[in-house]
């Protein structure tokens, strides 16, 4: 339909330029009649596509063969009828019959388009012998081409198997290519497939293994607590300090599980427990959970929200936890005394969540990268050795299961700027 507008359009300007600027002798009337057809043609056809997918309603294959195989067929009867007011076969834009050919063989069976190849010997072939024979008229293209040729008896049956032979090679070439990329395109999708299927079950052996290794350490956690708190007995400064050290690994071991577990489960359920809740109240608590870091670090920590922000339909804890994973990373790479700013826009339909920070940034070429499962960039694996790669990952899916987009910025004056937008309702 796309080709369509422009040979309605070419067709118009070509008769105009033919008839007016370059004096070609041509039934302008009959030309820009079938232009006016045309149109309409294709104004039906568009609304009969939109009828047939109302409502995200899928055709069946049938359905959309027969409406492929009337559009070719149509199309072939056209360009015969647009032919046949402008030379017939001393018209140079006979050669558009192959582009029909190329357009059946991909979209046709190889039955339906050696019949379509067929359809079009017949018809211009058909409109030659008529011409030649005085049955119909012969409108000669005066001022441009030679006249007399849909006489030649010899030059029409030349021309015609040339013709023909042209069409049914092009249709079995096409045909051919597009057999070898259909079967490509099938293995393509049959081991996408099983790609899928591994990925669900390595998702399914990751979630059970994270599961219980999270039981694990919570168990060895709550004792080393126990310990460190010296509940059972005074500790001396170097049990004291081996702890303290057991601890901290031990809890950082136990928030990279976490991240997985919940990044695991989010991708294989796919599924989110959504609802209207109040984005403002999220942005506040995240803030009073990073204030305290960012306190130690002498850091300056600004918000700016918008009048407008407040309710908006997803999953409060995920979003929450997004927006503190965020204002974690720009605390964590933003050195002593820098500053961190979260901003909260209203762009009508979504809100667009912004933390920048005056950190140490994220390389060029490692910003496509950023949001990969377990992925690193080297300045950040230098500024803390022991980070999961989980974080950014975690956001991303985050915000795209709720419909939106994440992206970062590099600042002209040094740190980065993490983005994401989400839809205040659900389907926008």
């Amino acid at each position: 339909m796309k080709l369509r507008w422009v040979a309605i359009t070419t067709l118009g300007v070509a008769t105009f330029v033919a008839s007016n600027l370059m004096g070609v002798s041509l039934p302008v009337t009959a030309l820009y009649v079938i232009t006016g057809v045309l149109l309409v043609y294709n104004f039906i056809l568009y609304d009969l596509l939109r009828y047939c997918t109302w409502q995200d309603k899928e055709p069946s294959p049938r359905t959309i063969g027969r409406i492929l195989t009337f559009q070719i067929s149509a199309d072939l009867f056209i360009l015969a009828t647009i032919l046949h007011f402008s030379g017939g076969i001393e018209n140079p834009f006979l050669f558009f019959f192959v582009f029909h050919m190329i357009i059946a063989s991909i979209l046709c069976s190889k039955l339906q388009s050696y019949l379509q190849a067929t359809l079009a010997v017949i018809l211009f072939g058909g409109l030659v012998v008529l011409e030649s024979r005085g049955f119909i008229s012969h409108y000669e293209l005066t001022n441009f081409a030679g006249h007399g040729l849909y006489k030649d008896w010899t030059f029409i049956f030349g021309f015609l198997f040339v013709f023909a032979i042209t069409l049914y090679l092009v249709v079995y070439m096409t045909t051919s290519i597009s057999e070898q990329l259909r079967k490509q395109q099938d293995s393509y999708e049959q081991a996408n497939e099983l790609l899928k299927e591994k990925d669900k079950l390595k998702n399914e052996y990751v979630l059970r293994l994270t599961h219980d290794i999270k039981g694990h350490l919570a168990a060895i956690e709550s004792c080393i607590d126990i310990v460190d708190d010296e509940i059972v007995g005074p500790l001396n400064t170097k049990q004291k300090d081996l702890i303290d050290r057991a601890y901290r690994r031990t809890t950082k071991c136990m928030a990279f599980v976490t991240a997985l577990l919940k990044l695991t489960s989010m991708k294989l359920t796919g599924r989110l427990d959504m609802d209207m809740f109040s984005l403002k109240n999220c942005v506040f608590d995240a803030i009073t959970a990073v204030q305290g870091r960012a306190k130690k670090k002498s850091m300056e920590l600004s918000y700016e929200i918008d009048a407008y922000v407040d309710e908006i339909y997803g999953e409060a804890v995920l979003i929450e936890e997004t927006i503190m994973n965020l204002l974690l990373n720009a605390v964590k790479y933003t050195p002593q005394g820098g500053k961190v700013r979260i901003e909260v826009k209203d762009q009508n339909e979504s809100v667009l969540v912004r933390v920048s920070d005056t950190g140490i940034g994220v390389p060029q070429e490692d910003l496509d990268r950023a949001f990969e499962e377990f992925y690193r960039a080297p300045n950040a694996r230098a500024v803390e050795r022991d980070g999961t790669g989980l974080g950014l990952s975690f956001a991303k899916q985050v915000v795209e299961r709720h419909g939106g987009r994440i992206w970062i910025e590099n600042n002209s004056g040094g740190g980065s700027t993490f983005s994401f937008t989400i839809p205040k309702r659900a389907g926008v």
